[in-house]
């Protein structure tokens, strides 16, 4: 038999021992600081059945599900007056078309009978041969799950999920079909300091990444709404934010442009013009919003919540992160109904490293009415790229051994397992290299491991009871007790 040619599916990506260490070290610390603030960890399946998924993110949503086929010959279970039927119906054909020759059909249908055998297939495993889906966001399984489980869960529900999502996208630089999340979500509490606390914890994370400067942006959706409002424009709030959303991209003249070509009038960028130009500081900004949208009751609501997070922070304080009051964010409008979150790192060119909101009804699409919840979501790929770009990964996060034992003969092996066991018991991380290789050959072995320190045991050393410890990055050789190098390497 021919070999083949060994590869993975598009849009997927095999990871090295060295960048798993890397990739562990983000999602642990990020983890940590999620256990710290209370939020507990689950798990959902990585296959839902297709009608949990189904309808939840929109045409172009549903159309980038991976769809999972059924195993089996379950062909045989249809009956066959029901398939025939539903066909006919699918492929615009008279039931009774069915039965005709090609040549007695008009030729539009004569081509789509020859097709027949293809379209057969794929209808059959469309219709009856697929139930389930691979998860295309960690968000609509959290709902599922707090509808499921709302008897045996505590409200407020503060849980945190690192798992991989899939999706039938078309593969590109920094677009993968297989890839993590990283979510935060507390729902069953209307409380402004959720908000607050995921800001805080955006500000911990990252700057224990490393990251030394980056912007939290934070808006409203009550405060797009009330801009929408002042010029009577509550059906086009969607047009509108969808222009002031690209400021940063093509100016002011740009956004003017493609209001007026989405209906606006000249009168009512002359009343959002202000709105969009706004500067200064965030108390700045507030008030100027403030005074822009004192006709809208939504609006100044938008106001009251941005300013109650503020002063939550006010009181908290930030290690690093700018915090940063943008009203032409709006992420997803459609799906927010309070604060708007984005997280930028302003050291790497690089879009978004994080972002979420307030949702109302989250579970409301599994009928558990009126659970309110808000949450966020890291970009652990592109946090990443920013760590690497900027080095920030430290030198134990590729580290998984910390000693190497390197044993000169089988008798050295021997005398080495006691040791390794209390290496271990004393949680050190310890390999045992297998005897009858020259000692250069191990050495370069933890060379390549990038193992820190080596422990080098021959008949001198079983003699003495003073092993040879060797700081691999140094250089620097020492006699030492078992107890003197679990004492040096704890």
């Amino acid at each position: 038999m021919a070999s083949i040619k060994p590869s993975v599916p598009k849009g997927t990506r095999d990871f090295s021992p060295a960048e798993m260490a890397k990739r562990n070290y983000i999602f642990d610390t990020i983890k940590s600081v999620f256990r710290k603030y209370g939020y507990q960890q689950i798990e959902t399946p990585s296959m839902e059945n297709l009608s949990t998924l189904t309808g939840k993110y929109g045409d172009e949503g549903d159309k980038l599900i991976f769809k999972v086929l059924n195993n089996g010959n379950l062909l045989a279970k249809i009956p066959e007056e029901e398939l025939r039927k539903e066909l006919a119906s699918y492929i615009g054909f008279d039931y009774e078309d069915l039965d005709k020759q090609p040549f007695d059909l008009p030729i539009d249908k004569r081509r789509l009978f020859i097709q027949i055998p293809e379209i057969v297939q794929s209808y059959i495993k469309e219709q009856y041969f697929t139930e389930k889906a691979l998860r295309y966001d960690l968000t609509v399984p959290f709902a599922r799950y707090v509808v499921m489980h709302q008897n045996e869960i505590t409200f407020p529900f503060k849980r945190f999920q690192v798992q991989p999502v899939w999706r039938a996208d078309r593969p590109q630089r920094g677009r993968y079909r297989e890839f993590y999340q990283c979510d935060a979500d507390v729902v069953g509490s209307d409380s402004l300091f959720n908000e607050a606390e995921f800001v805080m914890i955006y500000d911990e994370a990252l700057s224990k990444l490393g990251l030394k400067d980056f912007t939290i942006k934070i808006n409203n959706r009550k405060i797009l709404s009330g801009i929408a409002e002042i010029i009577d424009k509550n059906d086009n709030i969607i047009d509108l934010t969808v222009a002031i959303d690209k400021l940063d991209k093509i100016g002011l003249d740009g956004v003017i442009k493609e209001l007026l070509e989405r209906g606006f009038t000249e009168a009512d960028i002359e009343k959002i013009k202000p709105v969009i130009l706004l500067e200064g500081s965030n108390d700045v900004k507030l008030n100027s919003l403030r005074n822009a949208l004192a006709n809208s009751d939504t609006g100044l609501k938008g106001c009251d919540e941005i300013e109650t997070v503020f002063n939550y922070i006010a009181v908290s304080k930030l290690q690093t992160a700018k915090l940063e009051l943008d009203i032409t964010l709006a992420r997803g409008l459609n799906y927010y109904t309070g604060a708007i979150f984005e997280v930028k790192t302003n050291e790497v060119a690089m879009g978004s490293i994080g972002g979420g909101g307030r949702y109302d009804d989250l579970t409301g699409m599994f009928g558990l009415k009126d659970i309110t919840g808000v949450g966020i979501s890291f970009g652990a790929d592109r946090i990443y790229d920013v760590m690497e770009e900027l080095n920030l990964f430290p030198a134990a996060a590729n580290q998984s051994t910390k000693v190497l034992i390197c044993c000169f003969d089988q008798d050295g092996e021997i005398y080495a397992l006691p040791l390794l066991r209390k290496l271990r018991k004393n949680d050190i991380n310890s390999e045992l290299y297998p005897p009858g290789a020259k000692i250069k050959k191990q050495l370069e072995y933890a060379n390549n491991k990038q193992i820190p320190y080596t422990i080098m045991i021959g008949s001198d050393e079983m003699q003495s009871g003073l092993l040879t410890f060797k700081n691999m990055e140094s250089g620097l050789q020492e006699k030492l007790t078992v107890e003197q190098i679990i004492e040096a390497l704890k």
